[in-house]
């Protein structure tokens, strides 16, 4: 099972505050729109996501399909694939995606701790 780039989303109270925050631990900005309140940074291969009002936690992303540059893979397990597998292995699932369907999609579980995991493939 390939689970793509990960990164962290982190829910924040002001985005401008944690821009630069993260800014001095040498991260860059890689993606985003500030003006909607969102923003991926990173420093080296690690990849944050800033997100101020969207979410109510932190999540762990995994992204089917890029590697932590937001680059097409070559070879990838495509999202309903992943869903699949974890659904036989007994794991819930918090969110699902349609299995008939093809392309961009998404799912989530939740970890033994809480902890929401989401999956998102952009392809």
């Amino acid at each position: 099972m390939k689970l793509g780039a990960f990164s962290v989303s982190l829910t924040v109270k002001d985005i401008v505050k944690s821009k630069l925050f993260y800014e001095k631990l040498g991260f860059k900005v890689f993606g985003g729109d500030m003006n909607q309140n969102w923003v991926i940074m990173k420093n080296e291969g690690t990849v944050i996501g800033l997100f101020q009002g969207m979410f109510e936690e932190n999540i762990l992303t995994f992204n089917p399909g890029w590697d932590e540059n937001a680059q097409n893979l070559d070879s990838f397990t495509d999202i309903r694939a992943i869903q699949r597998q974890l659904k036989e292995k007994g794991i819930k699932l918090l969110s699902e995606v349609d299995e008939t369907s093809e392309g961009p999609a998404s799912f989530s579980i939740e970890d033994p701790d809480g902890n929401t995991i989401l999956f998102d493939q952009h392809r």
